[in-house]
C-alpha cells in the first residue's frame, strides 16, 4: 500500500501558530457564511494589533516581559513598528479566499503572508520611514544554488525601484568569499550589478546605495561609480565595536572545534559528505550525487551548536550554525550583526527603519532568524513571493 504525505516548506513559529489557533474558532463557528467569517477574522486581528501595540509600549518602558503578548507567546521577539493586521488581512483575503473557504482553515502560510503585508504597510503610515532593505540570497532573490543572470527579471526591476526611492539595498548572505575583488559576488548578482551600472533611472549616489555583506557579517562590498563594480570596504569602516575586539586566535579555535565536530558526526552518522574549511566558516556538504535528509542536517546543526556554545571562546566570538537545506555551515558572526553593521555604516539607521527579507526564520538551524534583533522582517518562501512583497511595498509607498 502506498501512502502520501506533505512536508511543509516551513516549520513552526510560535507567534504564527498562536494566531492560527485564534482564527480556528471563527473558522469552525462561522465558515458557512463568508461575510460572518470575514467579520470574525477581522475582529481577532484587530485585537492582535492592540496586543502588538501594547508590547511595543512595554518594550519602550524597559519591561517587555510584562507585555500581555509576551506572556501569551513567551518566545515573541521585538516589534519595531505597529502592524496593521486588519488592512493586511483584507488584502490577503482577496488573493487567497481565506474567509471564503469552508473546509480549509486559515493556515500557517496565510498568516505568514498577512504578517508580511502588515509589515510592508507599516512603513507607509507616516510613523516611520523605510531607509534600509536587506535580503538573503538563495531562495530569496534567486533559486537555491542559482544566480541573478537575467536583466529582465522582475526582482531586478524591484530592486532598482527601491534604490530610486533613496532606499539602501543590501544583500546579507551566508555565502563567504574572502576575495577583495568581489568576483564571486558579482557572478551571483551579475544582472543586478550590470543594470545598476547601465541604468539612467538612478543617480550616482543612488547607485552607491547598493551593498553586499558576505559571510553573514565578515565581508562588505559597495557599488562604486568609479570602479563601475563592487568595491571592497575595509572592516574598520563598518565593524561593530563588539566585533572589532574579536581575537584571530579565538576565531580559529572556534572553527577548529567546529571542523572537528563535523568530522566526528560525519563518521558517526555515516554521512556521504565532505568537510570544507573557509576563511571564516566551515561546512559539511554532500558529495556529488548524494543528498542528506532533513533529520541528518538538523542533528548536525543541533549537536554542533550545543558543543560550541559550551566552548569558552564563544562567550566572546559570535557564531551561526545553520541548515542550508542541503548542507550545514558554521559561520563566524551572524546576520543580525551584518544588518546592524550596515545600519551603523550608513549613519545610524534605526531598527524601525530597516526591513530584512529572507526564507529562514525557524529558530533552529536558520540564519535569518537573528535578524529579528536588528530590524523588521518579512518571511518569504521563494523568489516569487519576494517580488510580490516588493511590488506591494513600492505600490504602498507611491500611494
Amino acid at each position: 500500500m502506498a501512502s502520501r504525505y506533505r512536508v511543509e516548506s516551513h516549520r513552526r513559529d510560535e507567534f504564527i501558530e498562536w494566531i492560527k489557533g485564534l482564527l480556528a474558532v471563527p473558522f469552525v463557528l462561522h465558515s458557512g457564511v463568508q461575510e460572518d467569517a470575514r467579520a470574525r477574522y477581522t475582529e481577532v486581528l484587530i485585537d492582535v494589533e492592540g496586543l502588538v501595540e501594547h508590547q511595543i509600549e512595554m518594550t519602550k518602558q524597559g519591561t517587555p516581559k510584562l507585555g500581555r503578548l509576551s506572556q501569551l507567546v513567551p518566545s515573541i521577539s521585538n516589534f519595531f513598528t505597529k502592524l496593521p493586521l486588519k488592512e493586511a488581512f483584507v488584502i490577503q483575503d482577496e488573493r487567497r479566499s481565506i474567509s471564503g473557504r469552508r473546509l480549509v482553515s486559515p493556515s500557517f502560510n496565510d498568516i505568514r503572508l498577512i504578517l508580511n503585508t502588515a509589515q510592508a504597510l507599516a512603513f507607509t503610515t507616516g510613523e516611520t520611514s523605510l531607509k534600509l532593505v536587506t535580503f538573503d540570497g538563495d531562495v530569496t532573490l534567486y533559486e537555491d544554488g542559482c544566480s541573478l543572470t537575467d536583466p529582465s527579471a522582475e526582482i531586478v526591476q524591484c530592486l532598482i525601484d527601491l534604490l530610486s526611492k533613496n532606499i539602501i539595498v543590501g544583500v546579507v548572505t551566508a555565502a563567504g568569499y574572502n576575495d577583495h575583488n568581489g568576483v564571486k559576488y558579482y557572478e551571483r548578482l551579475m544582472a543586478l550589478i550590470d543594470t545598476i551600472r547601465s541604468t539612467d533611472k538612478l543617480t550616482g549616489e543612488q547607485k552607491e546605495n547598493f551593498t553586499v555583506m558576505g559571510g553573514e557579517s565578515n565581508y562588505l562590498f559597495r557599488y562604486s561609480n568609479e570602479e563601475q563594480n563592487l568595491k571592497w570596504i575595509e572592516p574598520q569602516e563598518w565593524l561593530l565595536d563588539s566585533m572589532s575586539h574579536w581575537k584571530s586566535q579565538e576565531i580559529e579555535q572556534v572553527l577548529d572545534l567546529a571542523e572537528e565536530t563535523l568530522n566526528e558526526l560525519k563518521a558517526h552518522l555515516q554521512l556521504p559528505a565532505q568537510i570544507i574549511r573557509k576563511h571564516r566558516a566551515v561546512g559539511l556538504v554532500p558529495v556529488d550525487g548524494k543528498k542528506l535528509c532533513r533529520e541528518q542536517l538538523e542533528e548536525v546543526v543541533l549537536y554542533t551548536k550545543r558543543r560550541l556554545e559550551s566552548f569558552p571562546p564563544t562567550k566572546t566570538i559570535k557564531f551561526c550554525a545553520f541548515d542550508g537545506g542541503s548542507d550545514v555551515w558554521i559561520d563566524i558572526a551572524s546576520k543580525d550583526l551584518g544588518v546592524s553593521s550596515l545600519q551603523r555604516y550608513f549613519g545610524g539607521i534605526k531598527p524601525q527603519e530597516t526591513l530584512h527579507v529572507g526564507d529562514q526564520f525557524v529558530s533552529v538551524g536558520s540564519n535569518d532568524f537573528k535578524t529579528r534583533l536588528s530590524g523588521c522582517t518579512a518571511w518569504i518562501a521563494n523568489p516569487e513571493e519576494t517580488v510580490l512583497l516588493l511590488q506591494d511595498l513600492i505600490r504602498y509607498m507611491e500611494k
